[in-house]
């Protein structure tokens, strides 16, 4: 079915919901292989380098937000990778999906309505928008 999944994770309720969606999905193939993408916002990522001790801290912090997705990827053992990148997160999640060549996009939403989407334009919308690759949006 789908051998190379890309989950878009921040660790919030909505990527908790899609790490188990992009799970199911991959137990549907033997080899199926999900790769985490987490993106370290510029603008915020700022603020966290000025409050970390150290790079292995912020290193460190960044991989406890993703834990209770690492625990669902093990719950259903699935095998996975971890991707720290860095940048405004639509863009880099389009260039980097389009470069690794994924079969799926697993990432969440954050529910907002047609109107709020046409004025802020979420991660999640410009991400759907502009892949080539078919993306799963969970709720």
């Amino acid at each position: 079915m789908y051998q190379k999944i890309l989950l878009a994770a921040d660790g919030s309720e909505n990527s908790i919901r899609a790490a188990r969606e992009a799970a199911r999905l991959a137990n549907c193939s033997d080899d199926s292989i999900i790769t985490i993408a987490f993106v370290a916002d510029f603008d915020k990522a700022k603020e966290s380098v000025l409050h970390a001790e150290s790079k292995d801290s912020l290193e460190l912090k960044r991989r406890k937000q993703l834990k209770p997705v690492e625990l669902i990827l093990r719950e259903y053992d699935v095998p996975y990778e971890i991707k720290i990148l860095h940048g405004d997160p639509a863009p880099v999640l389009i260039d980097f999906a389009h470069a690794e060549l994924f079969d799926l996009v697993v990432i969440g939403s954050r529910g907002l309505n047609s109107f709020q989407e046409m004025i802020l334009g979420s991660v999640s919308h410009k991400v759907m928008k502009r892949l080539h690759c078919p993306v799963l949006l969970i709720k």
